[in-house]
C-alpha cells in the first residue's frame, strides 16, 4: 500500500532548530530518573490452556478463517504428539507473556535424537492457518510469532525465551527420531501493569456495548506493560498517539497514573537535540529512543496528554516540570506554520491515520488550533499565561486562515489540499480546534458522512477522534451509532482485543502488505472504554 504524505515523499526528518540541546543535560537526567521512578511492577498470572481447536476455512469468517472446538487438553496431554503434528491449542483469550511446556517420552524407554518443534503463536485463526511464506511484507518477518526449538533429549522443560502474544498456539513435529514422545503442562505466564479492577457497568448497558467495552479493557490491560505499548505482539514500543489514548482509557478504567507520568517522562528525557520530541521510545533494554523517527502530529499531541493527566491527577509538579517541553513543541511546531499561518509544506512525517490518498493539511490545521488552545489552558493552570502570552492571538489568526483557505460555505465543508478534498478527518480535526461554531460542524460532520465520495477512517486511532468530534459538537447518538457499529463490527468478528488497522470494507487491509503482521492488540484501538465510561448517559443506556 502506499502512504501520500504532506511531503514530496516519505521522510523521516531530525529537526535541528537549535545549535545547542534545547534542554539541559541535568534537566534531561532528572526526567528520565522520574521515568524509572514511576516504572510499575508487572502483575504476572499463570494461565493454562483450555480446548483443542482446528482451523476451517470459512469465506463468512473475518479473514476466511475459524475455529472450531476438537478435543480436549486432557486427551492431548496423553497422547503422541507425533501423531498430531498441526495440533492447535486453545487458551480462551488474548494472553501476553512467557510459553513453557514439559517433553515427556511416550511408550518409550530413552530418546535416542533431538527433537525439532516449530510453536506458532496467533492473535488470530487466520495466523495459525495462513502460510508464512512467501513473505510478502513491508516490516521485518522476525515480527512473526514461529519458534524452532530443538532439543537434545527427552524429558525436557522448553520455555520460549521471547514474550510472546497470542490466543492461539499451533505445534508442529518438524523432525524426530523412533522413539515416541509427548507434551504436557503448557503453562502462560501472562503479564500486564494494570492492577486493578475497572468498575462495572450500568445494568442498562446494551450487551453490545457492553462486550465492546470488555474488549477495549483487555486490549488496554495487554498493552500496559512497562510503558504504554502501542502492540503486544508487534512493535512493543512506546508512541506519543498511543500514549494519549491509552491514558484517556485508563484514567476511566484501570487508573494507572504512575504509568502515564512515565511515558511523558520518558519522551521529555528522550528528545531529539531541538527539543522536537521522538514519536516512539523503547524501553528495554534500557530507555531510548527510535532515532530520527518524527510525526508532527503525534509531537503536538504530547501538549494535549500532559494538559489531560494534570486534569487528571492535579500532579501540578509534575506538569510544571514537564512546561519547558510542551513550549518547545509550541516554538517548533511554529516553524511549519507559513506567513499565511498554514502548513507550510517543510517536510516532515505527517500521520493522522493509515489511510490512502488522504490529505492531511486541513486534519493538521485543526490540530494546530487544538494544540496551542491546550497549551493555553495548561499555561493558566500552571500560571504560565506570561510565557504563552502571544498564543490567543495566534490561535485566532490560525482559525481565520482555516476559514478564508479550506471553508467552502455552500457545502459547509472544510476541504483539504489543491484537490479540495472531503475526509471526515478534516471535518472532525476542525471541530475539536474550535474552527466551526457547533452548528457548523455538525453540518460539515453530517455533510462528509452522507458524502459517498468522502475519505473515512482506515484505523480505529482516526476513528476515536472522529467520535470525540462528534460529542463535541452534541451530535451523541450519531456518536453512538459509529461506535457500536465500528467496534462491535470487531466483537461480532470474533475480536479478542480491539486491532491495529480495521476497514468495514476490507477485512484484509495492511499497511505492510501481509495481514498476518498486522497487530491484533493495538493500543489505539481501546479508547471505547474512554467514551463508555466518561459518557454513561450516552453509551450505557
Amino acid at each position: 500500500m502506499k502512504y501520500v504524505f504532506l511531503s514530496v515523499a516519505f521522510v523521516l526528518c531530525t529537526v535541528t532548530c537549535l545549535a545547542q540541546d534545547a534542554f539541559t543535560s541535568a534537566q534531561r537526567a532528572g526526567w528520565l530518573r522520574k521515568a524509572e521512578a514511576s516504572k510499575p511492577v508487572l502483575t504476572e498470572t499463570v494461565k493454562k490452556p483450555v480446548r483443542i481447536v482446528k482451523s476451517v476455512a470459512n469465506s463468512k469468517a473475518f479473514q476466511g478463517w475459524e475455529v472450531v472446538e476438537s478435543g480436549s487438553i486432557n486427551d492431548f496431554y496423553a497422547n503422541s504428539i507425533r501423531a498430531q503434528s498441526g495440533v492447535v491449542i486453545d487458551f480462551g483469550e488474548h494472553l501476553t507473556g512467557y510459553f513453557t511446556c514439559s517433553l515427556a517420552l511416550h511408550n518409550s524407554s530413552d530418546s535416542d535424537a533431538p527433537v525439532r518443534l516449530r510453536f506458532t503463536f496467533g492473535e488470530t485463526p487466520a495466523e495459525i492457518a495462513v502460510p508464512f511464506e512467501p513473505y510478502t511484507g513491508g516490516l521485518s518477518r522476525a515480527w512473526l510469532q514461529d519458534e524452532v526449538i530443538t532439543v537434545d533429549y527427552v524429558p525436557y522443560r522448553i520455555a520460549i525465551p521471547r514474550r510472546v502474544a497470542f490466543r492461539y498456539l499451533k505445534i508442529e513435529v518438524l523432525a524426530h527420531s523412533s522413539f515416541d514422545f509427548k507434551i504436557d503442562d503448557m503453562t502462560v505466564t501472562a503479564q500486564t501493569s494494570a492492577a486493578s479492577k475497572p468498575a462495572p457497568l450500568a445494568a442498562s448497558t446494551p450487551s453490545l456495548m457492553a462486550g465492546i467495552d470488555r474488549v477495549g479493557l483487555a486490549t488496554l490491560k495487554e498493552c500496559m506493560q512497562t510503558v504504554y505499548e502501542d502492540g503486544t505482539k508487534r512493535d512493543l514500543r512506546l508512541w506519543i498517539g498511543d500514549l494519549y489514548l491509552e491514558a484517556l482509557a485508563n484514567s476511566y478504567s484501570y487508573k494507572n497514573h504512575a504509568l502515564t507520568k512515565r511515558c511523558l517522562y520518558l519522551f521529555a528525557g528522550l528528545a531529539a537535540q531541538s527539543g522536537l520530541l521522538h514519536s516512539a521510545v523503547f524501553d528495554r533494554p534500557e530507555p531510548h529512543p527510535q532515532t530520527g523517527q518524527h510525526i508532527l502530529d503525534y509531537a503536538l499531541l504530547y501538549n494535549s496528554a500532559l494538559l489531560d493527566y494534570l486534569k487528571t491527577t492535579s500532579d501540578k509538579e509534575t506538569a510544571l516540570d514537564l512546561w519547558p517541553v510542551a513550549v518547545k513543541q509550541v516554538e517548533i511546531a511554529k516553524t511549519y506554520i507559513g506567513e499565511d499561518m498554514m502548513y507550510n509544506d517543510k517536510p516532515i512525517w505527517i500521520f493522522f491515520d493509515w489511510k490512502d490518498h488522504f490529505d492531511r493539511k486541513a486534519s493538521l490545521q485543526g490540530l494546530f488550533v487544538k494544540t496551542f488552545k491546550d497549551t493555553y489552558e495548561l499555561a493558566e493552570l500552571l500560571g504560565k499565561e506570561k510565557e504563552a502570552a502571544g498564543l490567543p492571538d495566534f490561535i485566532k489568526r490560525l482559525v481565520k486562515a482555516a476559514r478564508s483557505n479550506m471553508y467552502d460555505p455552500k457545502s459547509g465543508l472544510m476541504l483539504s489540499g489543491k484537490d479540495r478534498q472531503t475526509s471526515y478527518l478534516s471535518q472532525a480535526w476542525m471541530t475539536l480546534g474550535g474552527v466551526f461554531t457547533t452548528k457548523e460542524a455538525q453540518r460539515a460532520l453530517k455533510a462528509a458522512l452522507a458524502d459517498p465520495n468522502a475519505v473515512y477512517p482506515g484505523s480505529p486511532y482516526a476513528t476515536h477522534f472522529l467520535i470525540e468530534a462528534m460529542l463535541a459538537c452534541g451530535m451523541t447518538q450519531e456518536a453512538k451509532e459509529y461506535l457500536t457499529t465500528y467496534w462491535g463490527d470487531m466483537v461480532r468478528k470474533g475480536a479478542d482485543t480491539f486491532w491495529e488497522v480495521y476497514d468495514p470494507h476490507n477485512d484484509f487491509a495492511s499497511p505492510y502488505n501481509f495481514y498476518p503482521v498486522n497487530s491484533y492488540c493495538h493500543a489505539w484501538s481501546c479508547t471505547p472504554v474512554y467514551f463508555i465510561r466518561k459518557y454513561p448517559e450516552i453509551f450505557q443506556q
